[in-house]
């Protein structure tokens, strides 16, 4: 049963994979985090080379478009768009295709080829935990991925029963490179495999003969023709089978590591095993123990062969790399070393630290100067026909690993670290890569931010440019451009050998005449892209924010702000969670009693200039005008025109605007921003940009002479539609001249009843429906504009405009909210029916990627949001292949709708406040929903779209603002009419469904607490250093080694961050080897005649120290007190006051506060001690309990006295405390044994419950019932 949600979805980065998963021609990046899929698509943009790659500077209206290699539209820089002083480059951006919360952990990914996939591309095979596998592959009629198969190996009787269970063992996933079987190895020593049919065998056919087999195809395999329908009845895979490694060899006693190899005829395997238990204890007569295997399987007769065998390797060896041509064979990984074998047994390797020396006895090549430490390192190729590989060390750092070739064979290798940066690049160690082009590779990690990567060469770039350079003696030469059309080529030409198996021969032979070094030839790395990792989260603190006077903050939920510590080494930080977004109000303006509010761009054209000429010239331009509908005392609306300038807005009057027109629904602009359009209940008027009246249109049906109202409006130029109170529609276009007619109406549009519609520019095509009936050429300017309409049966229908005589798309499901609306949708009959009120089609995202999406509103003021895609089926026409996917928010309003304002607009004749699209809000495309609970739809283009509501108070109104003195911000009209200007907050993300804010400190932050009285927080820091002997420990000094590399230990610091700035104002170093356990901000006595007490800080230590010596911690007790600042500095006026520090016997891991007399509980070693501050600054013991193991959580449920321990082995104590006489007694266990990390109290009423989380990472609700 899961009784709990998550409040964000997981970020830690853990496998990835790039393939073409979408269709054949697709480079998708697959992305997963534990228990959370994500699909990738890859774009390629302009941006500033120097620009941050969170927020870029991106020149989208300069891209032009030609067709790539397989029809891919490839964006490239025209040659006279570079710009003088500015370097441009090519960055790549990950675009979220869709994403999927997985019923288990992933511990592998692996890409298939597979015959007969739905969309043509490749599968993918998900390993989970405890032996599942499941094969993946994307069905493009439902925009969703299809499993194919599932395999469960779990309950596999050939297990030995002394084996450990399958969740204590790591489960690894390999897949041959031909796609033609997989290997899981689910156990210490048994492996699946699971052979996978393939119409063709391309080693085989790379033997085609023009000269005897010329009647033969070399692009289809004969049986393939013959059997090509009943292949498409077949699964893409057959029956699989599970083997004991002890049967391939009786030496793999031992496995490590297996991977399947590249350039041979069958499936290959290299296993890397032992026939001895490793152990660091018997080194000196267990020395080169393991040995490097190589199988061929034959499938059909599930038999294998040894093809080689290379024994007495490094102990230390932990992996095996595949390498393709031109290189080939393989790499062993060890920690100290890096050994590559061919496929002949031949082997070089490369020592990279002094330790490699001392622990082995094979002959390596010596750089021990490097001082590299290859534990939890990745490899990965920089490129498909590259030589060179990418290492990631565990911090972050990077080297390049380069193969000597001679003739067709490897005879050395060499490891170079003297490489450049642009800006920090990978701040911590990795847990994936994936190349995704030429040039670019995606680095996730679960310690840090998961970025993409991109590099060039210096050489390269100097290449390009020399024939420039001859060729166009007489133009000025731009070595940006150059820079940038290097990269765009790489990009192109990476499409198709990224994929490729091999390399023609003419390009290995090339490769390797290359010089082996070149001076100018050094790589040069830069982030492009990120995606944010807000773990592991090692401790959080809660801070209530102070109540405001207007009761904005009255909720309990806004009024919380969540800190934690994230990320590790040099990425290490605090992240700042918040429930809601709270604005940066930059002014307020002298607005009262207002009710709606607009701003309106608007601009001149010269005489005898159409706006149709002008737009092509015209620049992004501020809004001109802020218009304002107040109500007034006969409660009829009052408009006032206002103008933005330097000391806040003037009221505009002398002009043909009458204020006094009636109740306004819209205002907006047409005819490219010439053409103000004001729509009342009753008429529509229109002004050119000085406010001068040029039309009025009234809504009288000339047939009946019926005046039907308004009740809302919605613009795309040249278009504007008008839904009144009987349920009917009206579109007006505006014409050459500048006024508006309406336009004429089928017979479908007047005979149904509409409740809501909206207007879309389709302008590039993305929905592809057909072209109207009645359409014809002089329409093609203005048939991109899309019509939505909501039927008050519930039904979508879509009209291109200027026709609105038949409709191009009806769905009629859309009230039942389906998971997929299509035109086939039939109702179920325990469908239930919502009432939709509204409907809004708008493009959400930010500058990378926009897209459009529908959303829909409901009576109760639920939004949903829908994805429309197109299904490829041949089957089916244009207007029936869109479909709607319905995308599941994180987070949506609960509450019901404004009944005050409901009722007010119900006095007045108003209808609902309607949605708000905004365009470029600070660089966001959203939708705003005014009301009781104001809410942003956020989306950005590697997350889905998320609501964020705004904490504020009721909002009555808002709209875009973009003046000189705020750009891209919005104004707003809070629930007292009064107006505000506001942007969105500064380094905000909304990528997890919250509003986050990430503060980056450069070092580990491990613990943390929350200081009320100084609106600070203390910060536990951890950082490495090299290890040292402490003055105990120069007895036990054993002889001097010859070492450059010394072991690394945490040293740990005490820091004091201010709230307000986010810097840090006070810190204090520990000694050499202490690492700082718990903080805890608490109560205290500190006068045991006045019993007075303080918000004291208790920090508990433990100090690293080697085996032969006891473990010892200390308490120490801190005050923060106030002094003088430094000059120009306020915030460094408070600093840590020491009150005690006193070592004791045993680590402390644990502190709480205990008791009514302001005491203080402490778990030291295997103890736990209730101990009182005294006056002579000692810690006096009261009471104490003995513990088991380790102590990993005290908690005091406050006011009751009783105590929660949680031991790391044992399980959760429940114990009570009494004051007299001093004494600690236990209540309870639990009833089995838990691997207690986290626990707390979770009383409910009358009733206790006990919340553990283990190392498991489960989850154990237990009770506490004495009866």
């Amino acid at each position: 049963m899961q009784c709990y949600t998550q409040l964000t979805p997981p970020t830690a980065v853990t496998h990835s994979l790039s393939l073409p998963f979408l269709s054949p021609s697709a480079n998708n990046l697959i992305v997963a985090k534990t228990s959370l899929l994500q699909i990738f698509s890859v774009k390629s943009i302009i941006t500033n080379a120097s620009t941050p790659f969170d927020i870029p500077s991106v020149l989208v209206k300069d891209l032009t478009a030609h067709e790539g290699q397989n029809g891919a539209q490839t964006p490239v820089l025209r040659s006279d768009q570079s710009v003088q002083g500015v370097e441009k480059a090519h960055t790549t951006k990950l675009v979220l295709v869709a994403q999927y919360d997985l019923s288990g952990t992933v511990t592998s990914l692996a890409r298939v080829k597979i015959l007969h996939t739905k969309s043509g591309g490749e599968a993918i095979l998900v390993a989970l935990r405890d032996a599942k596998l499941s094969l993946v592959e994307w069905d493009p009629e439902r925009y969703n991925i299809a499993t194919i198969s599932i395999h469960m190996y779990e309950q596999e009787s050939i297990r030995s029963p002394w084996e450990p269970d399958l969740g204590k063992t790591i489960s690894h996933l390999s897949v041959d490179p031909s796609s033609r079987c997989a290997a899981l190895k689910y156990s210490e020593k048994h492996v699946a495999i699971i052979p996978f049919r393939q119409a063709r065998d391309d080693l085989v056919m790379d033997d085609y003969d023009p000269e005897f087999d010329s009647g033969l195809d070399p692009t289809v395999s004969p049986t393939k023709a013959e059997n090509e329908g009943k292949a498409k009845e077949k699964s893409p895979y057959d029956s699989s089978f599970t083997l004991s490694l002890l049967a391939l060899d009786p030496s793999l006693s031992h496995p490590l590591h297996f991977v399947f190899l590249h350039e041979y005829r069958e499936p290959t395997i290299g296993i890397l095993s032992s026939h001895l238990a490793n152990s660091v204890a018997l080194q000196p007569e267990r020395r080169d123990t393991l040995s490097y295997t190589v199988f061929t399987l034959d499938l059909e007769q599930r038999a294998s062969t040894t093809l080689l065998s290379v024994n007495k390797l490094p102990n230390d060896l932990f992996a095996i790399i595949p390498l393709p041509l031109p290189v080939g064979g393989a790499l062993l990984v060890g920690t100290n070393a890096l050994i590559h074998v061919d496929q002949a047994g031949k082997t070089n390797g490369v020592a990279v630290n002094s330790f490699a020396k001392t622990s082995t006895s094979f002959a390596l090549s010596d750089q021990a100067d490097l001082r590299l430490r290859l534990e939890y390192c990745v490899i990965e190729q920089l490129g498909s026909d590259n030589r060179e590989l990418l290492i990631i060390l565990s911090n972050g750092e990077l080297a390049i690993l380069t193969f000597k070739i001679d003739g067709r064979s490897v005879s050395g290798l060499s490891v170079r670290t003297d490489l450049h940066y642009g800006g920090n690049v990978v701040l911590a160690g990795a847990s994936c890569a994936s190349l995704i082009g030429r040039g670019r590779m995606f680095v996730g990690s679960e310690r840090a931010d998961s970025i993409v990567l991109g590099w060039s060469r210096k050489s390269d770039k100097a290449k390009r440019q020399k024939p420039r350079a001859i060729i166009d003696d007489n133009d000025s030469y731009d070595p940006t451009l150059e820079l940038v059309e290097l990269e765009e080529d790489d990009i192109e030409d990476d499409e198709d050998d990224l994929y490729s198996p091999t390399i023609p021969d003419d390009k290995a032979s090339a490769a390797t005449l290359l010089p082996l070094t070149d001076d100018n030839g050094d790589y040069i790395f830069r982030a492009h892209d990120s995606l944010q990792n807000v773990g592991p989260l090692r401790d959080i603190a809660l801070r209530k924010r102070p109540e405001t006077q207007d009761g904005r903050n009255s909720g309990e939920s806004t009024r919380l702000e969540l800190m934690a510590t994230d990320c590790c080494g040099k990425a290490g930080g605090l992240t700042i969670f918040q429930r809601d977004m709270e604005p940066n109000l930059v002014d307020g303006y002298d607005i009262s009693d207002a009710d709606r509010i607009w701003s309106v761009s608007a601009r001149l054209i010269s005489k005898g200039v159409t706006a149709k000429a002008a737009n092509g010239h015209s620049e992004t331009e501020h809004d001109k005008y802020i218009i304002a509908s107040k109500i007034g005392t006969t409660g009829k609306d009052h408009l006032i025109v206002y103008k933005p300038a330097s000391s806040g807005l003037q009221e505009v009057t002398n002009t043909e605007f009458d204020p006094d027109a009636g109740a306004t629904v819209e205002v907006g602009t047409l005819n490219n921003g010439t053409r103000i359009v004001l729509v009342s209940q009753s008429e529509v008027r229109t002004f050119d940009a000085d406010l001068g009246l040029v039309q009025i249109f009234p809504m009288t049906d000339d047939a009946t002479g019926a005046e039907p109202q308004v009740i809302s409006a919605h613009f795309s130029d040249p278009y504007v539609l008008l839904i009144r109170d009987d349920q009917s529609l009206m579109v007006l276009r505006v014409e050459e001249n500048g006024d508006l007619d309406e336009v004429e109406q089928g017979a479908g549009v007047l005979e149904n009843e509409w409740v809501s519609g909206s207007l879309y520019e389709d302008s590039n095509d993305v929905l592809r429906l057909e072209e109207s009936a009645g359409s014809d050429d002089s329409d093609d300017e203005v048939g991109n504009v899309l019509l939505f309409l909501l039927s008050n049966g519930g039904g979508l229908q879509i009209y291109r405009l200027p026709s609105l005589t038949k409709p191009i798309y009806v769905a009629h499901g859309l009230s039942f909210l389906p998971p997929f609306l299509s035109p086939e949708f039939t109702v179920r009959r325990s469908s239930a029916r919502e009432i939709l009120v509204e409907i809004v089609v708008a493009e959400l995202g930010d500058a990378i990627h926009k897209s459009p999406f529908l959303i829909v509103r409901s009576e109760d003021n639920q939004l949903y949001v829908y994805q429309p895609y197109h299904s490829p089926s041949q089957e089916r026409s244009q207007d029936k292949a869109l479909r709607f996917l319905k995308i599941t928010t994180s987070y949506l309003p609960s509450v019901a709708p404004d009944e005050a304002y409901k009722d007010e607009e119900d006095k007045a004749g108003k209808p609902m406040r309607p949605l708000r699209v905004i365009q470029d809000l600070d660089n966001y495309s959203t939708v705003f929903m005014p009301g009781e609970t104001p809410s942003f739809i956020i989306k950005s283009a590697s997350t889905p779209p998320f609501l964020i509501r705004m904490r504020s108070g009721p909002i009555r109104s808002l709209s875009r603002l973009d003046i000189p003195k705020y750009e891209k911000g919005f104004i707003f009209i809070d629930e007292e009419g009064s107006a505000h200007a506001a942007q969105l907050p500064s380094e905000s993300s909304y990528s997890t469904g919250w509003v986050t804010r990430r503060i980056h400190l450069g070092e580990e932050a491990q613990y943390l607490d929350y200081h009320q009285g100084q609106d600070s927080y203390v910060l536990g820091m951890s950082r490495m250093s090299d290890f040292k002997l402490s003055v105990d420990e120069k007895s036990l000094e054993p002889a001097k080694e010859d070492t450059t590399l010394t072991p690394q230990i945490e040293q740990g610091s005490i820091q004091l961050l201010d709230r307000k700035t986010w810097s840090v104002i006070d810190s204090r170093e520990l000694d050499h080897g202490e690492v700082i356990m718990c903080i805890k901000t608490m109560s205290l006595e500190i006068s045991e005649q006045t019993h007075e007490r303080q918000d004291l800080i208790v920090v508990g230590t433990a100090v690293i120290r080697g085996e032969d010596l006891p473990q010892i911690g200390r308490v120490y007790i801190f005050a923060i007190i106030d002094v003088v600042p430094e000059p120009g500095i306020p915030q460094t006026g408070r600093k840590f006051k020491l009150i005690i520090k006193e070592e004791l016997k045993g680590a402390v891991t644990a502190v709480s506060p205990i008791g009514s007399q302001g005491f203080l509980m402490v778990a030291q070693g295997q103890k736990c001690l209730v101990r009182g501050l005294k006056e002579d600054g000692t810690l006096l013991p009261v009471a104490f309990i003995d513990m088991q193991c380790y102590v990993t959580v005290v908690k005091e449920l406050k006011g009751t006295s009783m105590c929660l321990i949680a031991d790391a082995i044992k399980g959760v104590w429940l114990t009570g405390y009494y004051e007299e006489p001093y004494q600690i007694r236990l209540f309870s266990k639990s009833p089995q044994h838990i691997e207690a990390i986290a626990a707390d109290f979770l009383p409910d009423g009358k009733q206790l419950y006990i919340i553990v989380a283990d190392a498991d990472s489960n989850i154990h609700i237990l009770q506490f019932d004495p009866d």
